[in-house]
């Protein structure tokens, strides 16, 4: 071999090495699309669009809504999606941890198709009545819903939320019988919910509690293990009779399987930037929100013991849709 060759073969063979990394050093080369699973509103509504203001990336990040089948739908464009780096989703604890305990049939893999990138916050939710509804705690509301079975009617956002499960939970623990009627988003369900056409719901704190406090609906008590900040005078769930009680919602964000380490990496720095400040932390606070920021390994390690948790208790609260 000419010492010509062997230099154009040490060229190429260094070329096709640093490929990668300058690929992933030029990315953002376009617009990155943050896709929500469900309507605008709610708390990953709230959490994506914060992302989206405040990025510093070089790119414009766009929030894209598609909502339906519990985020199911969502989240499998994302699943689908080139592993580039340039579509992501705004994952909850419904679209990737519930989700495959609940539907028998799940159009895409919790884990394997998708790659962490980071924790973004946690929020307990609000069990919320219907002002007509004559109970103020959840001893009340347990004594009658046991004196009108399957009279009583709670809403969600979609079968396999957390607020679809935490209803079933309370009803397994409590051993009373209440109707699910899911919706196509919160906020189709809320006006119902003042309205009287259903009488109460386990809503995300973000979305539940500024209507509380306006006193269109009543808080009764928040389904975390401790008490929020954010409402520090609503009880708990676990001590007002239900000790043991706890469902909490989280969000996330995640890339296709496959998307280059750099490029997650990226991505789950600014996370980690975003989130931390000053003026982001303290509406997150107003809101009930708590950051629970993480590396992509974290995440990982935080989804698959969430999924384990809540097998058990769709199992348990027979919860499962076929």
């Amino acid at each position: 071999m000419s010492i010509f060759r062997a230099a154009a073969l040490a060229l190429g063979a260094s070329l096709a090495l640093s490929a990668p990394i300058a690929g992933a050093q030029a990315w953002p080369s376009k617009p990155i699309k943050v896709v929500v699973t469900f309507p605008t509103g709610g708390a990953p509504d709230i959490l994506a669009r914060i992302f989206s203001d405040k990025a510093q990336l070089g790119q414009p990040v766009i929030v894209d809504n598609k909502p339906g089948a519990g985020g199911n739908i969502g989240a499998d464009i994302v699943a689908k999606s080139a592993a580039d780096g340039y579509t992501v989703v705004m994952g909850t604890v419904g679209t990737h941890s519930i989700n495959g305990s609940v539907f028998a049939k799940m159009p895409y893999d919790m884990v394997k198709d998708f790659t962490p990138v980071s924790l973004i916050a946690s929020t307990p939710n609000l069990l919320v009545v219907n002002n007509d509804v004559p109970v103020k705690t959840v001893q009340d509301l347990v004594a009658y819903a046991k004196a009108n079975p399957n009279k009583l009617s709670f809403g969600s956002p979609g079968i396999g939320t957390s607020v679809h499960v935490s209803g079933e939970l309370f009803k397994s623990m409590a051993g009373v019988q209440m109707t699910h009627v899911p919706y196509k988003g919160r906020q189709f369900a809320i006006p119902d919910l003042v309205g009287g056409q259903i009488q109460l719901m386990f809503d995300n704190m973000p979305s539940a509690l500024p209507m509380a406090r306006d006193g269109k609906i009543r808080a009764v008590a928040q389904t975390g293990a401790k008490r929020s900040a954010a409402a520090p005078d609503v009880p708990t769930v676990a001590e007002s009779g239900l000790p043991g009680f706890e469902a909490t919602s989280w969000f996330a964000l995640f890339a296709p399987a496959g998307t280059p380490q750099a490029v997650v990496d990226r991505l789950a720095a600014e996370a980690q930037r975003i989130y931390k400040l000053p003026d982001v932390a303290e509406r997150l606070a107003k809101l009930g929100l708590d950051p629970i920021l993480s590396t992509p390994d974290e995440l990982a390690k935080f989804q698959a013991a969430e999924i384990a948790k809540w097998a058990k208790v769709v199992k348990e609260s027979g919860a499962r849709v076929e």
